[in-house]
């Protein structure tokens, strides 16, 4: 997104004081765009959420024309720096997949990772030194395998695994908690650098968000909604790690962990995930076997058998016919369809603006009634 009104419409909406994803969604699924939802009357809104959001949404924040001011300065420093909407072409199709994908996207980097087969690696701020051996082993590993490291930046496991991939013939992401503009932990600069240079760094916040502690848990989703399978190398049985684990599974991705002993407590969340159904992992090569047996979501289908598309005028109804009336999956609908996963997460995405869709937990879709 290059346009400055389109992204000042955006801010202004997702920086609005009870404005969260949830209502944000409800509100272009009734308004179709962020300046229509801003133009629109307080009655309007009212009928879509609340009286306080509607004021709200009738004048622009106080913080607003700092945050302007400090995102334009980050985008114009570099032409790497970008901002992904939902409709974007090169927004991630994993992340479509997922049941809360990020309305806003910024990215330095490489963008086209976002779109390439990747597995996250994650696990404690303080692991042993084997635990930070072997995320670095099993990052390198990854990446010389061809797949992008996703993690956190975070101290620790996270940061051996930026290492290991950049080591590796691969690239990696690095999905943070703060703005872009910022790098937390400092110590991770030189790394954040490096990471830029070979991969790419991702945040739902804007340029000028410090690093506040109820954003990290947030961030996770991202990991792992990117990601085929998330790794968990070390990590306690109440942990940042885990969360990320149980997202992949609600997003239907795949959770391997590494066992090690029982009497530590940084294998106690490990051993538990095992127990739950991850699959335990001794190598890399256990995880690149087990990925490349099953179809990976970011390579889409031939768009159908026969070579022909859909007439212009009929997608969108092919797709609703598609969808039925129960809740479905993307990859169901992409065999049922014959479409793509870009391609058909764009029409899904245009019909749950029109309000014909509606996007449920799990990463399912489900045709409103009478659409």
């Amino acid at each position: 997104m290059r346009d400055a009104d389109d992204y000042a419409a955006w801010l202004r909406l997702l920086d609005t004081p009870g404005v969260g994803r949830d209502t944000a969604r409800r509100l272009l699924a009734a308004f179709g765009s962020p300046d229509r939802v801003l133009s629109a009357s307080f009655n309007a809104l009212k009928g879509v959420t609340n009286a306080t959001v509607a004021g709200a949404l009738g004048k622009p924040p106080e913080t607003l024309a700092a945050r302007l001011q400090a995102a334009r300065a980050w985008f114009d420093a570099e032409p790497s720096r970008r901002a992904l909407t939902l409709g974007d072409p090169d927004y991630p199709p994993a992340l479509l997949q997922t049941a809360d994908p990020p309305l806003l996207l910024y990215v330095q980097g490489d963008v086209s990772l976002l779109s390439a087969p990747s597995v996250a690696v994650v696990g404690s701020r303080q692991p042993s030194a084997q635990g930070a051996d072997n995320a670095r082993e099993f990052a390198r590993r990854l990446s010389d395998a061809g797949f992008v490291v996703v993690s956190g930046l975070a101290l620790g496991v996270d940061g051996a695994a930026h290492e290991g991939a950049l080591a590796g013939s691969r690239a990696t992401l690095a999905v943070v908690g703060t703005g872009l503009d910022r790098v937390y932990p400092a110590r991770h600069r030189a790394l954040a650098r490096r990471i830029v240079e070979r991969g790419a760094m991702i945040s739902e916040y804007a340029p000028g968000t410090p690093a506040l502690p109820e954003n990290f848990p947030q961030r996770n989703r991202i990991i792992a909604g990117l990601s085929l399978g998330t790794l968990v190398v070390e990590a306690a049985l109440r942990s940042g790690s885990l969360i990320t684990a149980r997202l992949a599974v609600e997003a239907g991705r795949e959770v391997y962990a590494i066992p090690g002993s029982i009497h530590a407590p940084q294998s106690q969340g490990c051993h538990a995930l095992i127990r739950q159904g991850a699959m335990l992992v001794e190598s890399a090569d256990e995880i690149v076997a087990d990925l490349q047996q099953r179809p990976l979501r970011s390579d889409p289908p031939s768009v159908q058998a026969s070579g022909e598309q859909d007439a212009p005028d009929g997608p969108a109804d092919s797709v609703l016919e598609a969808l039925g009336h129960d809740p479905v999956s993307l990859d169901a609908l992409m065999a049922r369809t014959g479409f793509g996963a870009p391609e058909l997460s764009a029409r899904l995405l245009e019909m749950e603006l029109d309000g014909r869709v509606a996007r449920l937990p799990g990463g399912l879709f489900q045709r409103r009634h009478g659409a």
